[in-house]
């Protein structure tokens, strides 16, 4: 039954695609995708019919029902007939209203799976975001990886173009291998699109500063143009700005019209979100997902902020389908943990003891580590230790559920299914 049910999603979606012609964009990478799906959307919804990946939808089931533009039923089978009726109707009866652009994600756990989706679309715009360890342990190394990745990129539209992240040591050699236009994005010198003189704007209380956020120069062929993220308050903000500036360049919009769309943007929940938390502290919501790097990458902003406020706390979980870079991957971010001078760090699940450890290892101290090997074990402990003022950053991969402590220690536990990830039924089960 789910083979069928696979088959006809990718009937569908290509005849869909096929009839109504609209521009795709296809974003793959380790890290950042869902980021740059909704700058994207965010930026060109002024100026097309858009429609972005629903949710999380980016695999052999989700690509074809964002392409249909319909909810998954699950387990429903009447809901299934609902889904192909729905994609029945828009190949018969023309929808007038069926999005000019789709930004859509390609997420990847396994050799062969960018092929499958590129047998449903072929991408009029290609962005790789990062190569890194995240699901390692199915791909078994890095190379493997790349490989997987690149397939997007060198399978787009005759006259597309891929647009990537320079600043990765695993992407920036690719850029003399594509036959597209390129267009590169990050901070170092040499990006088409780039972020100098960045500036985080961290006030003692963050929650009733008039403003916080990044600013930063974009420099393009020669120009510089200020750009303000207002409540961004990581570097992977940054990466998702400059890539839908690129995107929305080639689309025609103009570099000083996008500057002004991204003074509204709006914070991605569950993703470096700020969170009013109980006794007048601050949380740092990142508990969509982690790998090493994303971790490295919210650590950063950690050290950013000043020591003016209370204390600092992480809260780390395991870092899951690593394989054997599992170790070390844990290992790296113990060593920045010692590094950027928190006050307390509490780990939970097996895995994350190993980032104790070698935080321990290079000075951090062992007074100021808690382990546990739950996150229900975690929650009340956690509530009953913040002080006043505090600042926590919570992360860690999807299966650890940390989102449940972010939703103990948060202001407004009501607003929890406005605020947080994975407060869905099917998540609450």
């Amino acid at each position: 039954m789910k083979k069928i049910v696979i088959k006809l999603l990718a009937l569908f979606s290509r005849r869909i695609i096929k009839k109504y012609q609209p521009k795709v964009i296809g974003i793959s990478g380790s890290i950042g995708k869902t980021g740059v799906k909704e700058y994207i959307e965010f930026i060109l919804k002024n100026k097309f019919r858009v429609r972005a990946s629903i949710k999380n939808y980016n695999n052999e089931f989700g690509l074809p029902l964002s392409i249909i533009g319909i909810i998954s039923p699950g387990k429903n089978i009447w809901g299934w007939f609902k889904v192909f009726g729905q994609a029945l109707k828009l190949l018969i009866i023309k929808d007038k209203n069926y999005p000019e652009v789709l930004v859509l994600e390609m997420g990847i756990d396994r050799i062969g799976d960018m092929d499958y989706l590129l047998s449903i679309i072929k991408p009029d715009i290609g962005i790789l975001t990062n190569i890194s360890h995240s699901h390692i342990e199915y791909f078994g190394t890095l190379e493997q990886i790349k490989k997987e990745k690149y397939k997007l990129l060198k399978n787009l539209n005759k006259n597309g173009i891929a647009i990537l992240n320079s600043d990765n040591f695993y992407l920036k050699e690719l850029t003399s291998e594509l036959k597209n236009i390129t267009f590169s994005y990050g901070l170092n010198e040499g990006a088409d699109f780039r972020a100098k003189d960045i500036s985080f704007v961290l006030p003692e209380d963050l929650l009733r500063a008039d403003f916080y956020g990044i600013n930063f120069k974009l420099e393009h062929e020669g120009s510089v143009v200020p750009i303000n993220l207002p409540r961004a308050v990581s570097y992977s903000s940054i990466y998702s700005a400059l890539a839908s500036l690129a995107v929305g360049f080639y689309l025609g919009l103009n570099i000083i019209e996008m500057a002004e769309y991204l003074n509204n943007i709006v914070p991605i929940i569950g993703r470096m979100n700020i969170l009013p938390g109980i006794k007048n502290s601050i949380i740092i919501d990142d508990t969509y997902n982690a790998s090493p790097e994303s971790t490295l990458n919210a650590l950063k902003t950690m050290e950013v902020i000043p020591k003016t406020m209370g204390r600092k706390i992480v809260i780390l979980g395991d870092m899951l389908e690593l394989g054997d870079y599992s170790d070390e991957g844990h290992s790296v971010v113990g060593k920045k943990i010692a590094e950027i001078k928190i006050d307390a760090l509490f780990l939970i699940g097996s895995l994350a003891e190993k980032i104790g450890q070698i935080a321990i290892k290079f000075g951090f101290d062992r007074n100021n580590v808690f382990n546990f090997s739950k996150t229900e074990d975690a929650v009340e402990f956690i509530k009953n230790g913040i002080l006043s003022n505090d600042l926590i950053m919570v992360k860690a991969s999807q299966g650890m559920r940390l989102e449940k402590i972010v939703k103990t220690i948060m202001l407004e536990p009501k607003k929890a299914d406005k605020l947080l990830v994975r407060q869905g039924v099917e998540w609450q089960n």
